[in-house]
């Protein structure tokens, strides 16, 4: 396997469709949930004081569900010649490559899996199923980097 290329061996990895989906569904949401609270009626023998504190909640509420949806677009692999950091949706990890055995992308998952040397395994969610041949060529190319830290030192390319 050969290494990747240098000018492009180190850009990060990041979902496409994912990404995008959830920004859309995150604006989305705030514009729903803002109209729902602005426009929502009075409701007969609610104060005025309880009227505003349902529009705030519902206004609160949307805006909490925005920045989940949010979060998930901004899911990411970080790599750099010491390690790999991996951005998931609630964890981040920070791995040096001697701690990564291999990376899987096989079957039906829907994003890569990196196996550790303690038998761990990561999910990689910036490379996901549904970016179809690019996540196919992203895993590729992370499999590649993966090759290339746990080359023997004064090591050549096969």
């Amino acid at each position: 396997m050969t290494s990747p290329t240098p000018r492009r061996a180190y850009d990060t990895f990041r979902p496409l469709t994912g990404a995008w989906v959830a920004r859309a569904c995150a604006v989305a949401v705030v514009v729903v949930f803002v109209l729902v609270a602005v426009l929502s009626p009075v409701t007969l023998g609610t104060s005025a004081g309880q009227a505003l504190l349902n529009r705030v909640a519902i206004a609160l509420f949307g805006v909490g569900a925005a920045a989940f949806l949010w979060r998930y677009s901004v899911i990411r692999a970080v790599p750099s010649p010491q390690g790999l950091r991996v951005v998931n949706l609630v964890r981040s990890h920070d791995l040096d490559w001697a701690q990564v055995v291999r990376v899987g992308f096989s079957g039906g998952a829907p994003w890569a899996v990196l196996e550790l040397t303690d038998t761990e395994e990561i999910a990689v969610m910036a490379i996901q199923r549904a970016d179809g041949q690019r996540a196919e060529r992203e895993a590729a190319r992370l499999a590649a980097l993966i090759a290339h830290h746990h080359r023997p030192a004064g090591g050549q390319d096969d």
